[in-house]
């Protein structure tokens, strides 16, 4: 049996990602173990509710069922959600590492920053006569971009010029705070620094357009480097003198020490990948490497980039046009299915969409929730096929991950990405052996554009069924005055949404079956038949005083028992029995003559479901129930 690693991050350094998985997958080559990638796109300036939403795909594995994680924190700087994930990997007793990221006792792969940025610091300063420094940064507790900060100021305080670092702008690794701080510096008539130090290459690109759209030109009026070496950096106008971390040795070292873990090797090992500085043309060095070159053959590249990405975005269109004319839930998964088995040429022959099962119920019920920190136990399977063979089942449990899984075949790369609305999860999709559209950002844009789909769906659905409500307004039965079919209706889907979600549920339900009222409405009219339905309407209240009463059809009720009633269900019918009259099915019957067949049935977490499953045998109770009064009069 192949054994599994999970990795956890978010997906905006996707070049420096796909390298390191790269690197994990090499290593792995020799031995049986596939990679579950954890993925989502949670950014600074989304609102709380937005990062739960994104980062809840975290908490779908169960890592208990796993053999190692590793967590790339060079794309993951929520410290909270590196060590809930530690937490739980200690819990689980699985080997935990940690790139980019140090934790005490954790297992760690890095880059060596500080010597990079010793060289590069010596470079811009020996070579090019750069003195005065500004640092652009990403977040204040980001360990790698704070490693970069302090080896800056390492250097400077060795050479005797600490105040050569002039400024450090925090970002949050958003390139519009770039723009702005730039665009400042400019307007105030400061005298720029020699040389922009940035913590990774695409705020260094960004530092270069910004500088550029201010009269100021890169490297002629000042000096730009970059960290990460990655491809658009290196055919950027000017290249971007950058460090190479090497990310693919990092992921084969993360493995290496995973191995000598489970092998019975010690926690806490770190294994450091030396980094090195590549000048380019942003610190005015254009012998070091040919970007001309590199450029031209990006650029014949390009043609066959646009054609995919045109026909990408086509299938974007489709689904669209797919999901959101649909009229009902059901229509929407049969749409959204045929979609996908008629043509699933981008997606490939290993691709899942599964749905939380409350998705469809809380369209048509306000009460309904979807969850927000976890995955339901079992999901709906919307679409599922696994090396081109179909999930044939309807619900899935979550914890297996991947319909059709196959533990024993060749290695393979998992990505689930969520699917969600704010933080309410919707469910989520795995894509397989995809690190191209990781690099691309593809799975970013189809996640994305998938979610809005299913939300402009739910939304658009649920404003029509509060306008059909809305023109129904009668919740009760007019006759009885107990609540009606609709009202039952709604009860059936919470109740339903409480047993995809609530493992500790308790309910019964009973069935009830007005005994000769066709007889009464045949022989007295229709007028005497409401009358008895009345009688036994209040019988039926009276006796079950705790619990909702509905009336489902012409002579049928429906009682759902919780609490209080559900522990003295079986008191309660026999009270209900005790009440009501002898079965008689001769005339004249007595004028205050009421006979009610019932059964209940009691909902089993362990067997049940749907609510459909306690009805069922409520049903046959009944009828059992109806047939017993019938041959064998009460006494």
């Amino acid at each position: 049996m192949k054994k599994k690693i999970a990795v956890f991050t978010t997906g905006w350094g996707s070049e420096i990602l796909s390298q390191f998985l790269t690197g994990m997958e090499n290593e792995l080559r020799n031995e049986q173990t596939d990679i579950f990638l954890f993925l989502c796109y949670p950014a600074y300036i989304d609102n709380d509710a937005k990062k739960t939403g994104e980062m809840n795909i975290f908490n779908l594995p169960d890592l208990h069922d796993f053999d190692g994680t590793v967590i790339f924190a060079s794309g993951l700087d929520y410290q909270d959600r590196i060590d809930n994930i530690i937490e739980r990997s200690n819990e689980a007793g699985i080997p935990v590492i940690i790139q980019g990221n140090r934790r005490e006792g954790i297992s760690y792969v890095g880059s060596d920053n500080n010597q990079a940025i010793r060289d590069l610091c010596a470079h811009v300063r020996d070579e090019h006569g750069a003195k005065t420094i500004s640092f652009i940064a990403g977040t204040r507790d980001s360990h790698d971009s704070e490693l970069r900060v302090e080896a800056v100021r390492n250097y400077l305080k060795e050479n005797n010029c600490e105040d050569d670092l002039v400024e450090v702008f925090y970002t949050d690794w958003e390139n519009a705070a770039v723009t702005r701080h730039i665009k400042e510096l400019c307007e105030s008539g400061e005298k720029l620094p020699d040389v922009f130090i940035c913590a990774n290459d695409g705020l260094a690109m960004e530092t270069c357009i910004s500088l550029s759209n201010n009269g100021y030109e890169v490297p002629r009026d000042v000096l730009v480097t970059g960290f990460d070496y990655i491809d658009n950096s290196k055919i950027f106008d000017p290249s971007i003198a950058s460090v190479d971390q090497c990310f693919d040795e990092m992921g084969a070292a993360a493995v290496r020490l995973w191995r000598d873990m489970i092998n019975g090797g010690e926690c806490g090992k770190n294994e450091i990948i030396q980094c090195k500085f590549i000048p380019g043309e942003s610190c005015n060095c254009y012998e070091y490497r040919n970007s001309d070159q590199l450029r031209r053959r990006m650029g014949r590249e390009a043609f066959s980039k646009r054609a995919m990405t045109t026909y990408f975005e086509r299938k974007l269109n489709i689904i669209d046009s797919t999901i959101l004319p649909c009229l009902t839930h059901l229509e929407f998964k049969e749409n959204l299915y045929s979609l996908l088995v008629e043509n699933h040429d981008y997606e490939g022959d290993s691709f899942h969409v599964l749905l939380e099962p409350n998705f469809g119920l809380s369209i048509y019920d306000a009460d309904v929730k979807l969850n927000t920190d976890r995955y339901s136990k079992n999901m709906e399977v919307i679409y599922s096929t696994e090396d081109g063979i179909p999930f044939r089942e309807e619900m899935f449990n979550s914890r297996d991950l991947i319909p059709g899984y196959d533990p024993e075949g060749p290695n393979h790369l998992y990505v689930f990405l969520p699917l969600h609305e704010a933080d309410l999860a919707y469910g989520y999709i795995i894509f397989r052996d995809c690190i191209d559209k990781v690099e691309n950002h593809f799975l970013l844009t189809y996640a994305n554009r998938m979610g809005l789909a299913f939300e402009k769906f739910r939304h658009a659905l649920t404003l029509d069924h509060i306008n059909k409500r809305l023109v129904d307004l009668m919740g009760r039965d007019p006759l009885t005055n107990v609540n009606n079919r609709m009202a039952y209706e709604d009860k059936e889907s919470l109740l339903q949404s409480q047993i995809n979600t609530e493992p500790d549920l308790e309910f019964a339900i009973a069935m009830f079956d007005v005994n000769n009222l066709k007889m009464i409405n045949d022989s007295q009219g229709h007028e005497a038949g409401d009358a008895y339905l009345v009688r036994a309407c209040r019988l039926i209240c009276d006796v079950f005083k705790h619990s909702p009463v509905y009336r489902i059809g012409g002579d049928e009720f429906v009682a759902i028992m919780t609490g209080d009633d559900y522990k003295k269900r079986d008191r309660n019918v026999k009270a209900l029995n005790k009440k009501m009259s002898t079965y008689s099915d001769t005339l004249p019957l007595p004028e205050d003559y009421v006979s009610i067949a019932c059964g209940v049935a009691v909902f089993d977490a362990e067997t049940d479901v749907s609510v459909a499953d306690v009805i069922k045998r409520a049903d046959e109770e009944m009828y059992k129930d109806k047939a017993a009064k019938k041959t064998k009069p009460e006494e």
